[in-house]
Parts: C-alpha cells; structure tokens; sequence
C-alpha cells in the first residue's frame, strides 16, 4: 500500500512537470524476473526508471540511507522504504558479493531487478565499461536483460546539487538480451568469466547505440568520497 501510494504520488508530479518521453516499453517482460540496466548519470535514475516500468523495480540502497537518526535521516528512510529499495552495506569487496547475492534473490523470487553495470554514477557525463556483475546476475538467474538508457536526468539534479530542475528526461528500453547461449555454452564447456564479460558487453553495447554520451572505454571508479546513494 505505501509503495502504491508513494508511486502514485510520485509519477503524478514527474508526468505533470518533466513530461518524460519513454520509448521501448514494449521490450519489458510483465512477469517473471528480468534484470534492468542503465547507464547512470544521478540519483534521480533510481526513480525516473521505477516509474516508467509498467511494473515494480528494485534497486539496491546505501543500508545508512535506512538507518538515519535526524529528522533527515528518518525522511530518506522513509523514501528508501517507499520505493521498496533493498539495503545493503558496501565497504568492501566482499560487500560487493552480499549485494549481488541479494540481488539474486529479488530476481529469484520473480521480480524486476535495477542495476547500473557502470558501479555508480558518471560524473563527467561519459559512458563508462560496465563491469561484469550484470553477466554474473544473468548467468545465476537465467533472467534476461533490458539495456535502459536515460537522458537529461543529469540536468534534473546535477551531481552535488540537492535541488531539482525542470529539464527535458528520455528513457529509452531497447530490446532483451537473452542469457540463454551463454548460460548453455557454460553448461556446456566453463568458461563463465568469459562470458560474464561478454553478456555485460551486449547490454553496454545497447545502451551505448541509444545514447549520446561519449565512451570512456575504461571503468568508472568511485570517489573517496561517494554520495551515490544507490548501491
């Protein structure tokens, strides 16, 4: 009921003032587990993207976003809740493994899983190399895979910016990649690294084709000091 709610009341104002344009909706599956990949380029994508699936997304969430104890705090609990983020701590490498395990049990339980193979947000509007956990997700969950591009959403809140702009925001869904040859080819004679890399290569390669953004051609490396609340 909250998250319906707070849906609801979120996709009536994003309509009213930003007036997205999304294409490719028709490539979504409505049912069974489907992993989402986007490229990132702000906080916000974590709720242009939710809002423009005809069905619920999941993404996973900084667990201090839930744990706050000022009036501020307590307010990005709340948001954090209402979507239906899922916590997760993200200090160190084994970190990373949890998250990826918690994500493959939202796919496993049949839901629409959001990540951004780039690891966080692009801070100089570059498309960055994704790294391989998407390949990972898909080879574990035989989920298919939606490449997502999103446009304009660095312009709604630039990085360090806490306000938000009326600006111009295109989503973009393009057409599945299917984990089936892989997942077989694996079966078949290991390799999975390879294919891991090959798998997250395709969904890179899709987004890339939908956007505008100049390709870094290396990974994007988090910050010392990283406000991406998005795991």
């Amino acid at each position: 009921m909250t998250y319906r709610l707070a849906r609801w009341v979120v996709l009536f104002v994003f309509r009213v003032f930003w007036r997205p344009k999304v294409s490719g909706l028709e490539n979504i599956p409505r049912e069974g587990p489907v992993i989402v990949a986007s490229n990132h380029l702000s906080f916000v994508d974590s709720v242009v993207i939710p809002l423009c699936v005809p069905r619920r997304v999941r993404f996973l969430a900084k667990a201090e976003y839930f744990e706050g104890r000022t009036l501020l705090g307590r307010l990005n609990a709340v948001f954090f809740r209402a979507v239906d983020a899922v916590p997760v701590r993200r200090d160190a490498a084994r970190d990373s493994m949890a998250s990826l395990e918690t994500a493959l049990g939202v796919l496993r339980e049949g839901h629409a899983f959001g990540i951004y193979p780039e690891g966080t947000r692009s801070r100089d509007g570059r498309l960055y190399r994704g790294k391989t956990g998407v390949g990972w997700l898909a080879l574990e969950s035989g989920a298919p895979i939606v490449p997502v591009c999103v446009t304009g959403t660095n312009d709604v809140q630039p990085i360090g910016s806490k306000r938000l702009r009326i600006r111009p925001v295109r989503v973009q869904f393009a057409p599945v990649v299917d984990p089936t040859p892989w997942v077989e080819k694996v079966a078949a004679s290991g390799g999975a690294g390879k294919a891991r890399r090959e798998i997250t290569d395709a969904v890179m390669d899709a987004i890339c084709a939908m956007s505008p953004q100049e390709q870094a051609g290396v990974y994007n490396e988090r910050p010392a000091e990283d406000d991406d609340p998005v795991a």
